[in-house]
């Protein structure tokens, strides 16, 4: 007799996948919390970016990791530099949550406070970016090989190569991440973010992709006596022995609380100026031209430009190679950004996240001739393409950006995944113009 075991329920076999499943649901939530107790331990709190990201932890290590390697890490730019090219990209978007976050990173790693009273008052150098980032964050098709040549040829302020690819990074990354803010809202409730009092030492790496560091500050670890203490209570230790630990404990207390108000006595001068100048770092002062936005991308034969064909330049190609010769493991951490966001498990089939990616593409005068675009409108209603491309394009004019219709029914992790792939298919697009005209400079 054949019996026909898919029918048949075995009690077992049930609470086995009941079991499967929850254990994968606790190893990502410890996965998130993981990623968070770093953040915490690096930087003393918990931004609202990586809170947004959290529904989707394998995004947000990729994330995080990219992040932290183009602004800590080992790099031709100096520490200071970086934060504040990143204030110049938040800046053409006028967004005031990034514009602040940098500007305190900007201060504790060195900055000199001055540079925040407005671009005029930055390096020359600084200031020669300030036609590229322009460029690439409204008009990214406009990149040619001669604002490259500018930057590497304007003799004592002149740029090197490697310096000037981690300069288009930190551009293209953070014009990306304001559509993300923008796009989810991450800003409108913003609020300062607290400091450590204590602070950590500048060399803990937590998302160090690298050095695998990944040891905690001396700090922040737990005493050993700690661990003596609670050894001898469970061995039931008489109460003599247990008040003169309370006792010794208490007076160790003492005397760290007394050395913390020393601390931060010497240092509340510095710290409140330092705030003082983060509270007007106005997002106009590090902008020109500030009419200067996106516009339509022009397809008609007598304009001179000419649409950008991955068959001809792609990042796989050509992108990936080239800024990884130029720029150590950074295309490493890019490309695993790419696909993890592509491949993240959701309701959207992967046929309507190419569409979501080529449309943004397409909007930025990017095109595949291998792809029919017809596939685009068939699967993406029209309020969200007039959203997909408010929040890509102009993000600063979508500061309270109208959710579609169609997204009523998504979860809150399933419309932060369409952002996610928003900010990634921008900073993509964004990186293949850059890297083009680079192209064409070096083999010019």
């Amino acid at each position: 007799m054949i019996i026909c075991t898919n029918k048949m329920e075995y009690p077992l076999r049930t609470q086995c996948q009941r079991v499967q499943k929850q254990v994968m649901v606790n190893g990502e939530k410890e996965r998130v919390s993981l990623l968070f107790m770093k953040a915490l331990v690096s930087r003393g709190s918990v931004d609202a970016v990586s809170q947004q990201m959290a529904s989707h932890p394998q995004y947000l290590e990729s994330f995080l990791r990219t992040q932290h390697y183009i602004l800590h890490m080992d790099g031709p730019l100096p520490l200071p530099y970086r934060h504040y090219i990143a204030i110049m990209a938040a800046a053409r978007h006028h967004c005031n949550y990034l514009v602040y976050l940098h500007s305190a990173q900007f201060l504790r790693v060195g900055g000199d406070p001055l540079w925040l009273q407005g671009l005029e008052a930055a390096p020359p150098r600084l200031r020669l970016l300030d036609h590229i980032n322009k460029v690439l964050a409204h008009q990214p098709w406009l990149t040619a090989c001669s604002h490259i040549q500018t930057l590497l040829k304007s003799r004592e302020q002149c740029w090197s190569l490697a310096e000037l690819v981690q300069a288009v990074v930190i551009l293209a990354h953070c014009h990306s991440l304001c559509s993300f803010v923008f796009g989810c809202d991450t800003g409108s409730d913003f609020v300062p973010l607290s400091k450590s009092p204590n602070g950590t030492p500048p060399t803990f790496c937590p998302f160090d992709a690298a050095n695998g560091n990944t040891n905690v500050p001396q700090s922040l670890a737990v005493p050993p006596e700690h661990i003596t203490r609670r050894r001898s209570l469970d061995s039931s230790c008489d109460m003599v022995c247990l008040k003169e630990r309370i006792q010794k404990s208490q007076e160790e207390c003492e005397k760290r609380q007394e050395r913390l108000l020393q601390t931060q006595t010497l240092q509340q001068t510095d710290m409140e100026e330092e705030e003082e100048m983060i509270c007007f770092a106005d997002p106009s002062r590090f902008i020109t031209d500030p009419d200067f936005c996106y516009q339509e991308f022009a397809r008609r034969e007598e304009d001179h430009f000419q649409v950008f064909r991955v068959q001809d330049y792609s990042w796989e190609d050509h992108g990936f190679s080239l800024i990884n010769r130029l720029y150590s493991d950074i295309g490493h951490l890019l490309d695993n950004r790419f696909r993890s966001v592509t491949t993240l498990p959701s309701l959207h089939s992967p046929d309507l996240k190419r569409a979501v990616w080529n449309y943004i593409h397409c909007v930025l005068g990017i095109r595949y001739d291998d792809y029919d675009y017809g596939e685009v409108n068939q699967l993406l209603e029209r309020d969200l393409k007039l959203y997909i491309k408010a929040v890509a394009c102009f993000p600063d004019a979508t500061k309270t950006p109208v959710c579609p219709l169609s997204w009523t029914p998504l979860k809150t992790s399933e419309r932060i995944h369409v952002n996610l792939l928003i900010m990634e298919a921008r900073l993509q697009a964004e990186l293949l113009y850059a890297l083009r005209a680079i192209t064409q400079y070096m083999i010019a």
